[in-house]
């Protein structure tokens, strides 16, 4: 299986460490990640360092360098406690929010990322859900790409591409055909999981591909029963992480 990387979170004030730590591995090993950028952070929790003041110009370079950004979100910050179409989590910035507010928030976020100078048509959901609303507001605002939902290569729904994500990051090593995207979040991450990172470039560099390789990849056509099993996936997934984060007492909630 090939294997892309998607890091979501990225701010003025994250944790830059992190980031350019994990940024030196992936240039070792020329690949070029796709980043999520929040237009307009109002989430607390996503700042950790004093913020990068040519922030936007880096992104840039970064463009420059062959990584991809998206839109991740508007402000990054959960106002329901919907798991719409893809539950990985119970709660949302768009799931169960109308339609015009959605269309209202993503057209926002969209407006302040190309007033920077970024332009993208790729959309990644805070807390990876949304609902049927977020992605005809998604269709409306111009947008072609969502990164997340379950399969093995890139399909398509509601006129839009998606662009799947692990289940389980081990599966993505095993010897079978497909694509799929790892999900960093580098914020909170420590050295041992980022000497993880190193150690699986070390050991399969070539099952790692920049995310514009993987976006090359037609999409499929999938019908209600790949939605469904999509759907029954991700609610197990979310219990699961549930319970294992019960036992270890911190609640197994993700973001």
């Amino acid at each position: 299986m090939k294997i892309a990387i998607r890091m979501d979170d990225i701010t003025p004030d994250m944790n830059w460490d992190n980031f350019l730590a994990l940024k030196a591995l992936f240039d070792r090993y020329h690949i070029c990640p796709l980043i999520g950028v929040v237009p307009d952070n109002r989430d607390d929790g996503l700042r950790i360092m004093e913020p990068r003041e040519d922030f936007w110009e880096y992104l840039k370079e970064l463009q420059g360098e062959g990584w991809m950004i998206a839109q991740h979100g508007c402000y990054h910050q959960y106002t329901t406690r919907k798991g719409g179409l893809f539950p990985l989590n119970c709660f949302s910035e768009y799931a169960g929010v109308p339609l015009e507010q959605q269309r209202s928030m993503i057209s926002c976020g969209k407006k302040k990322l190309e007033e920077r100078g970024i332009y993208t048509d790729i959309f990644m959901a805070p807390g990876h859900t949304f609902d049927k609303n977020t992605l005809k507001a998604l269709k409306e605002c111009g947008f072609s790409f969502l990164t997340d939902g379950f399969g093995k290569k890139p399909y398509c729904r509601e006129g839009l591409t998606f662009l799947p994500v692990s289940s389980r990051k081990k599966d993505c090593f095993r010897e079978k055909q497909g694509y799929t995207t790892l999900v960093i979040h580098a914020n909170g991450m420590n050295a041992s999981e980022i000497g993880w990172y190193e150690r699986m470039l070390a050991e399969y560099p070539d099952k790692f591909i920049s995310y514009n390789e993987f976006m090359e990849i037609p999409g499929e056509k999938r019908g209600f029963a790949g939605n469904l099993a999509e759907y029954l996936q991700a609610s197990a997934k979310r219990i699961l992480v549930k319970l294992i984060g019960l036992r270890h007492g911190n609640g197994g909630n993700g973001r």
